[in-house]
């Protein structure tokens, strides 16, 4: 017997009926020797970790764009943030904490640069929706490995595909992330904001922090906890009403206060401008992108879909760097 099936062996003795058993997944669209020291969750989440795309998230924006304080969060510290409190919470249900922690890893891949302002921008030029969670799926299925993708289960690509508020994943470690991305950006970003000096611990509304409570930390113990003792023994992943109602209510404040605040956001209006500018100079010659890109527009890949890949994946300083070498004279920029 291999470690791998000792492994998997042991997951049906400990694991809760309810779980994402590693020798039960639906496997990968190619199919592929199993290895024989590790599930092939384990093996899903290290493909991730060693891939290009998370390696790019600590020079992405989670909220704060080009923030001069290192301690402001990423979206690599958000989505390493997600995998602890999701791995915390899968480990007390006695969910597949491997599984989980491959898709905490990977839900957030398909960021553009300058966060969700980079995104809107991406849907403007191309005229369609750009949807992070569908791009995260488009890199690990095809963009990664130069267009062989990852190779990932179907359970980790399903749950980073919905992740999302309006969907609803098929596993409850999917679940699991889903609730746990929330809980994290919420308090981070508070955290974030606090730091910023755009919010006050003392601003957010009593009829909220009396039930979360009134700190990151408190407000952090009391959503773990909820989760887990509102879904243990059950076949579903979820808050009680009361704390979720005071979730939903905390979040409607930081999208009022924090989300669109004229400061917090002050950049972001020049990142759209940037992300159009180089949309356009991408597709009036596509020449200009990277050979690998321009090899999937010769196989029959929708133009505006490249383009969009290829700006997608800049990192926020990459995008600058970008836009500066295009449009602005050496001579200018020795000044910068």
């Amino acid at each position: 017997m291999t470690i791998r099936e000792s492994q998997e062996l042991l997951e049906h003795k400990i694991l809760s009926e309810y779980a994402a058993f590693s020798d039960m997944s639906k496997g990968r669209d190619v199919e592929e020797e199993p290895c024989d020291l590790r599930t092939i969750y384990q093996r899903d989440r290290d493909r991730i970790i060693h891939c290009k795309a998370f390696r790019r998230l600590k020079h992405k924006t989670q909220v704060f764009l080009s923030p001069g304080d290192d301690h402001y969060r990423t979206r690599l510290t958000h989505t390493l943030e997600v995998s602890q409190i999701a791995r915390t919470i899968a480990r007390s249900l006695c969910l597949n904490e491997d599984l989980t922690e491959a898709i905490a890893l990977g839900h957030d891949l398909g960021h553009t640069p300058f966060g969700h302002a980079g995104e809107r921008a991406l849907s403007a030029c191309a005229k369609k929706p750009f949807r992070h969670n569908e791009q995260s799926v488009r890199i690990v299925e095809k963009l990664e490995d130069r267009g062989k993708g990852l190779n990932l289960s179907f359970e980790v690509r399903d749950g980073i595909l919905n992740h999302k508020s309006v969907c609803m994943p098929a596993t409850l470690e999917g679940q699991v992330v889903r609730l746990s991305d929330k809980i994290a950006y919420v308090n981070h970003d508070i955290d974030d904001a606090i730091r910023g000096n755009i919010l006050k611990e003392t601003d957010l509304p009593d009829n909220i922090t009396n039930v979360l409570g009134h700190d990151t930390r408190s407000r952090l113990n009391c959503l773990i906890h909820d989760v887990i003792n509102t879904s243990l023994g059950k076949n579903e992943v979820r808050m009680s009403d009361g704390i979720f109602d005071a979730l939903s209510k905390l979040r409607v404040y930081m999208f009022e206060y924090l989300y669109t605040n004229p400061i917090a956001k002050s950049e972001e209006v020049k990142a759209q401008k940037m992300i159009k500018v180089l949309f356009e100079y991408f597709m009036e010659d596509v020449s200009r992108l990277t050979n690998e890109c321009v090899e999937m527009i010769y196989m029959g890949e929708d133009r505006e879909t490249v383009v969009c890949d290829y700006i997608a994946g800049m990192t926020d300083n990459y995008a600058i760097e970008t836009f500066k070498n295009i449009y602005i004279p050496d001579s200018w920029s020795s000044y910068n």
